[in-house]
């Protein structure tokens, strides 16, 4: 049972944003901060990448870890209201996500994944230090 009228869940459902989320603003200050410059959603490749680093032939997929379901994730559960409904939604998500990394790894573009619980305050630093690391690996000037 939701604890939200139909009214009340629509608009905050409806409040869930697909770009420029936190923690992909979160990223893509740090990338910038560190010199690399990348576009943004770009619609031409699979799944249109939060960020892309054309120099590096490299994508990043910033995902949420309810929407992309994180295994092993503590903020990750699946629902138990209206559960048939989003067992297969964010099933669905999975799969997507993998035929699209698929898809860019085909195309000769390295993907990276972040994900919204490696952002929390403590870990972040370390995510994009380590980020940052992983892009200009294996690049040749």
């Amino acid at each position: 049972m939701d604890v939200h009228d139909k009214k009340t869940r629509s608009y905050n459902m409806s409040m869930i944003k697909g770009k420029n989320t936190k923690p992909e603003e979160l990223v893509r200050k740090y990338l910038f901060s560190q010199g690399f410059r990348y576009r943004k959603n770009v619609r031409t490749l699979p799944g249109s990448p939060d960020i892309v680093l054309p120099k590096y032939k490299t994508v990043i997929f910033v995902n949420g870890c309810f929407w992309h379901g994180h295994k092993g994730c503590r903020y990750f559960v699946w629902p138990e209201n209206n559960a048939d409904f989003w067992r297969e939604k964010i099933t669905t998500n999975i799969q997507r996500d993998a035929r699209k990394i698929a898809l860019l790894e085909q195309a000769g573009w390295r993907v990276l994944v972040i994900w919204e619980c490696e952002l929390k305050k403590g870990k972040a630093e370390t995510v994009l230090a380590n980020l940052a690391i992983q892009i200009i690996s294996n690049y040749h000037y």
